[in-house]
């Protein structure tokens, strides 16, 4: 075994040179980083540094949990997590799907430019766009919304409009993007495939439900596993670009708890053990899902 391994190694030694610097990277920045995590045991004081700190613990973490935020914060990055899971998920599916069937080769290129373009499109222009969109007096929904005949909306002060606005705006800016990769799996498809359905007599639309989206399939369960072990990690930034006081209710989530807690009031400890939390249930989201794939479709990650 030994010596097959090292013979593996003298074989393969110039891609393993070309991984180096990726390995390096994440040895770096990923995994040396991560004693850091002891923070959340303990009561860090900067002076003291974090080894030097007192023991505090699970203390950290009752505290969250016993605090008056910890339902509403986990409520909501769930159900913005799975809004944007049930909604966005299948759109740059459905998009790849339909712009396969476009025939003209221009018309596609420039339908798929244009659907590219949001994803280059910074966080913070986003939300500037999204504020300036919806503003009461002279922003554009508003404006026709007046001009339809009913009364402005304040969307960015109504905790009922904020998921809304926060998952349509992030399919919007993400579909296109997202269906590169199924793009990618749709013209890996064997072209006999077709040849024979269409001697079968199958439409386009049958083309469609039984050999293109069961040939992508492997590829949509391995983004699901994917997406789901992240379920947690709500885009925190635009949610700190767009919410304010009046939209906590429905739009603080647990990223934002913790910056508040730990850039804001510096309590460092305190934000790390909320974050080591939400880490943790991705984590276990992330096994837990890849385990069913593997049982009902043989299809995962590992």
């Amino acid at each position: 075994m030994f010596y097959q391994a090292i013979k593996a190694l003298n074989r393969d030694k110039f891609l393993l040179v070309l991984t180096m610097p990726v390995l390096i990277y994440f040895v770096i920045f990923h995994y040396v980083p991560m004693y850091g995590i002891i923070i959340a045991f303990k009561q860090f004081r900067p002076l003291d540094g974090i080894l030097g700190s007192s023991w505090a613990g699970v203390q950290n973490f009752q505290l969250f949990f016993d605090s008056i935020y910890f339902w509403r914060l986990l409520k909501n990055t769930l159900l913005i997590s799975i809004y944007s899971l049930f909604w966005g998920f299948p759109a740059p599916i459905i998009f790849a799907l339909l712009l396969n069937e476009l025939k003209n080769r221009y018309f596609k290129r420039m339908v798929q430019t244009i659907s590219y373009l949001p994803h280059f499109i910074s966080i913070v222009v986003i939300a500037g766009m999204i504020v300036t969109f919806t503003n009461p007096l002279d922003g554009i929904i508003n404006l026709a919304l007046v001009k339809l005949g009913f009364a402005p909306i304040g969307f960015l002060n109504d905790p009922d409009w904020f998921r809304t606005i926060f998952v349509s705006s992030g399919i919007w800016q993400t579909f296109g993007w997202g269906s590169i990769i199924y793009l990618a799996a749709i013209a890996g498809i064997n072209p006999q495939l077709y040849e024979a359905a269409e001697i079968d007599g199958a439409n386009r639309w049958k083309k469609v439900m039984h050999i293109t989206l069961p040939s992508i399939i492997p590829t949509i369960i391995i983004l699901l596993i994917l997406n789901v072990g992240n379920l947690m990690d709500v885009g925190f930034e635009k949610v700190l670009l767009l919410y304010n006081p009046a939209t906590y209710e429905t739009a603080d989530v647990i990223g934002t708890f913790v910056y508040r807690r730990g850039i804001l009031n510096s309590d460092f400890s305190f934000a790390a053990a909320v974050n080591l939390f939400n880490n943790v249930i991705n984590i276990i989201l992330l096994v837990s899902v890849n385990r069913i794939s593997r049982k009902v479709s043989e299809t995962s990650l590992w």
